[in-house]
């Protein structure tokens, strides 16, 4: 059986509108995922070829699976796009140590866009 960890993830600031308007997920991740990220269900890591579900993982994971277009807007290199705040549990993730922040179970990663039109 493979082993889980569940997460809520939060948009805010008109990123919701990327994510079919929806603000709040709830996600259920795998806890070792391939080192280059790779968010295909059907990935099998064996073992000592995987890591712990990060941040990074998981920004993967949501522009794969949950984003329903403009991939631009949220996601670039690999990272989170410059003017999006990202809280790991209330936290500036550059305090946790940014997409190497290893997920656990019950964490709260909310994305924030501080970019207004106009």
């Amino acid at each position: 059986m493979e082993s889980t960890i569940s997460i809520k993830v939060e948009f805010s600031g008109g990123l919701e509108l990327l994510f079919d308007n929806k603000r709040s997920h709830e996600l259920a991740l795998p806890a070792v995922v391939p080192l280059n990220n790779d968010t295909k269900k059907d990935v099998v890591v064996a073992e000592g070829q995987g890591k712990p579900a990060d941040v990074a993982y998981l920004i993967a994971y949501l522009r794969d699976h949950l984003l329903q277009e403009r991939a631009e807007l949220f996601e670039e290199g690999g990272t989170v796009r410059p003017g999006i705040l990202v809280l790991v549990n209330d936290t500036d993730w550059e305090l946790e140590g940014e997409g190497e922040y290893a997920l656990r179970d019950g964490d709260e990663i909310v994305f924030i866009s501080t970019l207004h039109g106009g």
